[in-house]
């Protein structure tokens, strides 16, 4: 994995850097595709702008250096503390507490894989086939086949009906 890449960076954001890099240890090193999966489905509020910061960064690679988002994955993402508000609160007494106001500095840089990466990868994606979906539960069989089947049922004799008309002998025709 190569160690260049095509940065993104925020500033200012009104969230402290520790909370930022809890999610940003679950993106790092991912390929872009499943780092938005990932922020997609973190349940941290910083989630959302992150996931714009990633994208804002494969744009700027697929538009300045002409990389495909394909080829891309966060080689490094850190956050740096920003300047810290200062306000008070009133407190008991006549006193007053210290509200600090924290603030972080983002950056994601993406990175394009190195090309035997890039070759294990596309042999992986062909020997897995076209779909990317789920495979179903079952095989189904065709829709004709299927009726064919219900027919047989419908058409086969009800073995209660036979047992009731056994059992009076009064209703035979």
């Amino acid at each position: 994995m190569s160690s260049t890449g095509t940065a993104a960076r925020l500033r200012y954001v009104r969230t402290s850097a520790p909370k930022v890099r809890q999610v940003l240890q679950l993106i790092q090193g991912q390929d872009i595709e499943t780092a938005r999966a990932t922020l997609a489905l973190c349940e941290k509020g910083i989630a959302d702008d992150l996931a714009k910061l990633l994208d804002s960064a494969v744009a700027n690679a697929e538009h300045n250096d002409q990389i495909p988002a394909d080829d891309l994955f966060v080689s490094r993402a850190f956050a740096d503390e920003g300047p810290t508000g200062k306000r008070f609160r009133p407190r008991a007494r006549g006193r007053g507490t210290r509200i600090r106001k924290r603030t972080s500095h983002i950056t994601i840089v993406v990175a394009r894989f190195d090309d035997d990466e890039l070759e294990r990868r596309r042999q992986k994606a062909l020997a897995a086939g076209p779909g990317r979906g789920r495979p179903t539960r079952r095989p189904r069989r065709p829709r004709r086949e299927r009726a064919a089947a219900h027919d047989e049922v419908v058409d086969a004799p009800d073995p209660v009906a036979e047992a009731s008309a056994a059992d009076d002998p009064g209703k035979q025709d």
